[in-house]
């Protein structure tokens, strides 16, 4: 049988070595030879590990004499582990959290590590572990397991309580939430038949949309098999609806992929219409048709197409969206490695961003509507990107713009601006 902590540490460094996105790899390592509890436990080692890193290694770094990165790799996931379950998981007891973890380094390539991680590991439950005092960005950051440029970010263009806010707010365990297919069955029914499945399911104040209470097991659930379901953020849920889309009305969507997006505007048109989804990949394009097709969704298009670049056999549509590629620090709760992406490639992000939202710009029927998205708090994605699009086009009037919170809003962090076209 799979062991759940060798499998976090090998998923650990995969992650180290690849920078893979944490929900897409950690699926590789939840194998079927593993209990239900393993599952549980490796996928909360690994998430956790990846939520509080900085946090762990300020830990460590106070028991070596070398920098972390000179650690190396199978050794310092295994420290990471091991501190994680001791500083953050109550119920596991400290022996296991230690021996397991060490046991690990033993059996692998590494295993002259063994009593380097032994004595770092005996001397953190001798000394015991305090956080920095005081509110000083590099505490925070120590505290709040955060780079110190997002911190600065989020205090530049939010404010020093707002930023303390989101921060405690991405350690939080986010909520799965079900977008219900209205093509093939209605809230009330499809609560019903969760609820008999053994799945924990909450009514919200939003349309169509159910919230999971615990887990739910997505690649075995019979109902997401049977397309009664997708899954997407209130946030995202929300600001589809501002579209206002009807029966029989033409949507471009020109950064689709995974396609939560086209399928929700797919489903406000009761399947009546047509929408182009493109995305830059043809494997990921391949997704949102594989998608649309499990939901009963028979007027999307998806094909590979780049969202930078005027195609002009497409002609012109009552509805574009564009929800472009950005830093994704509203949804650090859901992919936490986000926060350790470089900083530096954010001025390249906002061209790229510019140059979409003015492509997408020329897509739009006159008296169309036009909406940009992103899931990052990031002004310079999202409102300054706005501002300096409005001010180059005065074809454009901006109707609706709104940056969804996740302390205050209970979503994702999310940007939308709606606007419409007048010739």
């Amino acid at each position: 049988m799979a062991n759940a902590r060798k499998n976090a540490i090998a998923a650990l460094c995969e992650v180290e070595r690849n920078g893979a996105y944490s929900n897409l790899l950690i699926n590789k390592y939840l194998t079927n030879d593993m209990s239900p509890n393993d599952r549980a436990l490796c996928s909360a080692l690994f998430y956790g590990v990846l939520d509080r890193k900085i946090t762990i290694d300020y830990c460590i770094s106070l028991f070596v004499s070398n920098p972390i990165k000179s650690i190396a790799p199978i050794t310092l996931a295994a420290l990471r582990i091991a501190i994680f379950q001791l500083l953050f998981m109550e119920k596991i007891p400290e022996s296991a959290a230690v021996n397991e973890s060490v046991n690990v380094i033993k059996f692998s390539k590494e295993r002259f590590n063994v009593g380097f991680a032994n004595a770092v590991l005996r001397n953190f439950l001798r000394v015991g572990f305090e956080y920095p005092k005081g509110d000083s960005v590099t505490a925070l950051s120590v505290r709040y397991s955060c780079p110190v440029s997002i911190i600065n970010s989020f205090i530049s263009d939010y404010g020093k309580p707002t930023a303390i806010s989101l921060l405690q707010k991405f350690l939080e365990v986010p909520s799965v939430i079900l977008r219900v297919n209205n093509i093939k069955t209605d809230k009330e029914t499809l609560y019903e038949i969760l609820t008999e499945s053994g799945t924990e399911i909450e009514f919200t104040k939003y349309p169509n949309a159910l919230k999971v209470i615990g887990g739910i097991d997505i690649a075995n659930d019979k109902a997401y098999k049977q397309g009664l379901y997708h899954i997407e953020n209130f946030a995202s849920q929300f600001a589809i609806q501002k579209l206002d889309l009807h029966e029989g009305e033409s949507v471009l969507d020109l950064c689709a992929a995974p396609g939560g997006k086209s399928f929700t505007m797919a489903q406000m048109m009761n399947n009546q219409g047509k929408i182009i989804s493109f995305d830059l990949y043809e494997k990921r394009a391949q997704l949102i048709e594989k998608g649309a097709k499990r939901l009963g969704i028979d007027i999307i298009d998806a094909r590979q197409g780049d969202a930078t670049v005027y195609n002009e056999t497409l002609g012109t549509f009552d509805a574009v969206l564009c929800d472009v590629p950005c830093s994704g620090f509203g949804v650090i709760a859901r992919k936490p490695e986000i926060k350790y992406k470089k900083t530096e490639d954010f001025s390249q992000l906002e061209e790229i961003q510019s140059k979409i939202l003015g492509n997408a710009a020329k897509y739009v029927k006159s008296g169309g509507r036009l909406m940009y998205s992103t899931c990052t708090l990031r002004k310079a994605e999202n409102e300054n990107a706005v501002k300096s699009f409005l001010d180059k086009h005065s074809e454009y009037r901006l109707q609706y713009e709104h940056t969804f919170m996740p302390h205050i809003d209970g979503t994702d962090g999310f940007y939308c601006a709606l606007m419409t076209k007048s010739r």
